[in-house]
């Protein structure tokens, strides 16, 4: 299944409203960044390519492994970080020192559907205080334009 930049971002969509729930990835039930991603992958590629392990909410903070990174390397196309576009996923560093531990879609070059604690799932907009966490971003496999 080849997914369009437009239907990732209906899938994603679809989750707006969805609570915030720790390692869930069930829509309008819950689900947290990871689980938002897991979501539209079955929406629009098909059977999840691995099972997420189980991870507390510090898990970056007390591994220190790029453990999201090398996932998303793993199954997504890397995409340089200026060309970015609806449809890809977007992976963010909370502090410099840290691993990447965040995960969005972009709807547009400018927004993105997130999951973040204490919050349902949203749009919005990727502002100075993203841009400057956006660690990697990488387009579903065989994504059509």
């Amino acid at each position: 299944m080849s997914p369009t930049r437009d239907e990732i971002v209906v899938a994603a969509r679809r989750w707006i409203g969805t609570p915030y729930l720790h390692q869930a990835s069930l829509l309008h039930v819950g689900c947290d960044c990871l689980g938002l991603v897991r979501g539209v992958w079955r929406d629009v590629v098909g059977e999840e390519p691995e099972e997420a392990p189980p991870y507390t909410p510090d898990w970056a903070e007390a591994l220190g492994f790029e453990t999201l990174l090398d996932a998303a390397q793993r199954h997504f196309a890397p995409v340089p970080l200026s060309d970015y576009r609806a449809g890809d996923v977007l992976v963010f560093r909370f502090h410099d020192h840290l691993p990447a531990k965040h995960l969005g879609v972009a709807t547009s070059p400018t927004h993105m559907v997130h999951a973040h604690s204490s919050a349902c799932v949203n749009e919005v907009a990727i502002g100075p205080h993203w841009r400057k966490r956006l660690a990697a971003a990488f387009s579903f496999p065989g994504v059509e334009d």
